[in-house]
């Protein structure tokens, strides 16, 4: 029978409440908000924290999703449920409705929260590939006050933050770069057909301004499975060139810096199916997956290739550019 370890257990009545007792309990303690990785792990024994500090009555401060006109904030506490049934962030960002639907199942999506899974740092979960594609910046408050990383400083590797034992995640800030999924008319012998009553017609150096989508690819054994490999990509665009490209992998051991010369590979190109496909294969060439009963190596890598392909060509025709004629 699987049963947790002793543990004493106390609901905090707001975030300072809340710092108040993980600086108070140290490395003993736990926050608890969904609770959907944290129990299975502490029943396992995996995780034995001798206190739990459950941050659920805390939706005034940290429930909730702000579009500012450079920013879009998202509290910690925000449900999986929310982020998937969010029209307003699915056409900023794209990508999170493609990933939270794919994200375990609907009980799991009804409790399990945006700052649960970001702390966790599992190898094999979402949301934080969306954020890393996303340049999300994590926002965490201590007694010392609060401070501001970049997701590359928040997320150190596998199941490990720069979070201080006394410290909490209470907001992710994304910002909006010519962020939507607007269509966009492209010019240019190399670049893809372009279609849609909306699209932007590109008649200068200075006509259209630089517009963003992106998207999110997952292969999983099983509906709501971990990922076998999953790959994140977003797109920015002026003038029929690529002005900035970001891609993220999941479950495949990615080297981040590797995955930055992806980005400078797609940058100030036209989109075509060719360079979608040479930066899959600089993509695959990026991680170091394990096999294990999910797959082998070389069936990870070869997906790591393939979804980052879907992904980059699922962005481009978000802004409006399609299959090149």
């Amino acid at each position: 029978m699987q049963v947790p370890g002793p543990f004493d257990y106390e609901r905090a009545t707001g975030v300072e409440h809340a710092i108040e007792l993980l600086d108070r309990h140290g490395e003993d303690a736990r926050v608890v908000a969904g609770g959907h990785s944290l129990l299975p792990m502490m029943k396992l024994r995996l995780s034995n924290p001798e206190f739990l500090v459950d941050i659920n009555d805390l939706g005034d401060e940290l429930d909730f999703v702000a579009v500012e006109p450079s920013t879009v904030r998202i509290g910690a506490l925000v449900r999986h449920r929310r982020l998937l049934e969010s029209d307003e962030l699915a056409d900023l960002f794209p990508i999170f409705r493609d990933a939270e639907k794919v994200i375990a199942d609907p009980v799991v999506r009804n409790r399990g929260t945006i700052g649960g899974s970001l702390c966790q740092a599992d190898p094999a979960e979402d949301l934080s590939t969306v954020c890393s594609v996303l340049d999300a910046t994590c926002v965490v408050r201590g007694p010392a006050g609060a401070r501001e990383l970049t997701f590359a400083e928040f997320h150190l590797g596998p199941y490990e933050t720069a979070l201080a034992p006394n410290e909490l995640l209470v907001e992710v800030r994304l910002p909006r770069r010519g962020a939507g999924a607007s269509a966009y008319k492209s010019t240019g012998a190399s670049a893809y057909k372009s279609t849609g009553a909306s699209a932007c017609k590109s008649t200068g150096a200075s006509a259209c301004k630089s517009t963003g989508a992106s998207a999110y690819e997952k292969v999983e054994r099983r509906a709501g499975d971990w990922a076998v490999a999953a790959a994140g990509a977003a797109l920015w665009m002026s003038d029929g060139h690529i002005t900035d490209a970001r891609v993220g992998l999941t479950a495949v051991r990615a080297d981040d810096a590797a995955l930055v010369r992806v980005s400078e590979l797609l940058r100030g190109s036209a989109p075509s199916e060719e360079l979608f496909r040479e930066a899959g294969a600089a993509a695959a060439s990026a991680c170091d997956p394990e096999t294990d009963q999910r797959g082998t190596a070389a069936y990870k890598r070869h997906l790591a290739s393939e979804l980052t392909v879907r992904a980059l060509r699922r962005s481009a025709e978000r802004l409006g550019v399609t299959e090149r004629v």
